[in-house]
């Protein structure tokens, strides 16, 4: 047989997709094609790609279903957490992000460090003999000062754009979802009645899911009467604010309209952001963590505390910035960060927490690592040969029925697997603006070859060198 692709397939773009397509870089340079596009779509088309290595994102219980299909397809399935890095307390984390059926069907798994293996160690379900290895992650390769020529020409056109900045970064979305019923909770539609879970407290009991929505809105709250109190303390400074990828965006838009500094955006990749910003403020975000290993000047707010959530759930993104109480010391910090006075945070105990929680940052590329294990994984499938034909059949049918069952959802009224959510995820992306991004990744990977990109379905691409 052929020597298998890999599936990647691209959830949340402005988060996912350059680290993707530096691994699919490195990938080609060993002689791996690469086929991604966005997760929903290259899920839906799963029976028509030859056979390949599907690279999962998570390994949550809706994947009972499409790991198996996968399975019969004849396709070798591995995986990471996006969400492993900054988790949830171990057993909650279980309950919500895995499942036994889908480290059953996982073949391998690849941990952001010591801390996301050893928590996936403790899973009852893991079975004995699935290895587990620290390899890092693609999005950590962006981090790397030996990476950021990438983005120099967008890190250089927002300072153009913005001047000098302060960025905010949000994570509210277990409150402030695109679609309410991703929240921790759906709205009450009679007043006395409970409120029923939304997709974000699955996996929770119903005492943690209530006191996480409490705390969150909290903070969420101390966010919005934040914004408009930096303007008027900082005259010179732009506020810039980037959303999480799943949050509505119109409350900040509505606190934008009412100044005059603040600006709304989740254009692009936040690296260059990073790289342009004067300081990140923000209360248990990964970005916190990404600012850490650029060396910009973190500051966690936490007007609001509850040590049982933010020290079981946030604690590294908070540890790693400098931690601020109340806005009279807030603004202190941010005028000894402007003077000079104060450094981004550092310092030998810092160091021993990343060292733990993330791989990755010195030596081969955390791309370079995985595709190690990635061409053994495709040897070996080379060797054993095609599936029998009566599993692919099987396949075939289970995954045509799942894909007709997941484009009908999509058109239900209100269903946050709507055609518009995909779009608010993945919106479209020309080949013309993937090329540009192959072709920078190549020059800074130091790689003269010139990649061959061949769109295969909508917002589908065949990556190869």
């Amino acid at each position: 047989m052929k020597k298998p692709v890999l599936l990647i397939p691209v959830e949340n773009q402005v988060r996912e997709l350059d680290a993707k397509l530096l691994l699919a870089c490195v990938a080609a340079k060993r002689g791996l094609d690469s086929i991604i596009g966005p997760k929903r779509k290259i899920e839906n088309h799963i029976a028509s790609f030859p056979r390949g290595i599907f690279l999962s994102k998570s390994l949550r219980i809706v994947k009972r279903k499409f790991f198996p299909i996968s399975r019969l397809l004849g396709h070798e399935i591995v995986a990471w957490d996006e969400e492993a890095l900054v988790h949830l307390p171990p057993e909650t984390y279980f309950s919500r992000r895995l499942s036994p059926v889908g480290m059953e069907h996982v073949s391998h798994l690849f941990a952001w460090g010591e801390d996301n293996a050893e928590l996936w160690r403790g899973y009852p379900h893991l079975p004995p003999a699935t290895p587990i290895h620290i390899t890092g992650n693609p999005r950590v390769d962006l981090l790397r000062p030996d990476m950021q020529q990438y983005y120099k020409a967008e890190a250089d056109q927002i300072r153009k754009t913005y001047r000098d900045f302060i960025l905010i970064n949000t994570n509210f979305n277990h409150v402030n979802a695109f679609y309410p019923a991703q929240n921790l909770f759906q709205p009450v539609k009679e007043p006395g009645t409970e409120a029923r879970f939304g997709q974000a407290a699955r996996g929770m009991t119903r005492e943690y899911a209530e006191g996480f929505r409490d705390h969150k809105q909290a903070v969420f709250e101390d966010f919005q009467l934040l914004i408009p109190e930096l303007e008027r303390a900082f005259p010179a400074k732009t506020i810039v604010v980037r959303p999480h990828p799943t949050e509505n965006q119109e409350v900040y838009h509505r606190l934008a309209d009412q100044c005059q500094r603040v600006r709304v955006t989740n254009e692009g990749n936040v690296v260059p952001w990073l790289m342009a910003a004067e300081v990140l403020v923000h209360n248990g975000c990964t970005t916190g963590v990404e600012a850490y290993v650029m060396r910009v000047p973190a500051v966690s707010y936490r007007a609001t505390v509850n040590d049982y959530y933010d020290d079981g759930f946030y604690q590294l993104p908070n540890r790693l910035s400098h931690q601020c109480f109340e806005f009279a010391e807030l603004r202190t910090t941010l005028d000894r960060i402007f003077s000079g006075e104060l450094e981004p945070p550092g310092g030998d105990e810092r160091e021993t927490l990343m060292d733990r929680y993330l791989a990755g940052r010195k030596g081969p590329l955390a791309c370079e690592r995985m595709v190690d294990i990635l061409a053994k994984i495709a040897d070996g499938m080379v060797e054993l040969g095609e599936p029998k034909v009566i599993n692919r059949l099987t396949g075939w049918w289970k995954a045509t029925h799942r894909r007709m069952v997941k484009i009908y959802k999509a058109y239900r009224p209100g269903s946050f697997k709507s055609v518009e959510f995909e779009r608010h995820r993945y919106p479209a992306i020309a080949p013309a603006e993937l090329n540009g991004r192959l072709a920078r990744f190549q020059q800074v990977l130091g790689d003269k070859a010139v990649l061959q990109l061949h769109q295969i379905h909508d917002h589908i691409f065949r990556i190869s060198a």
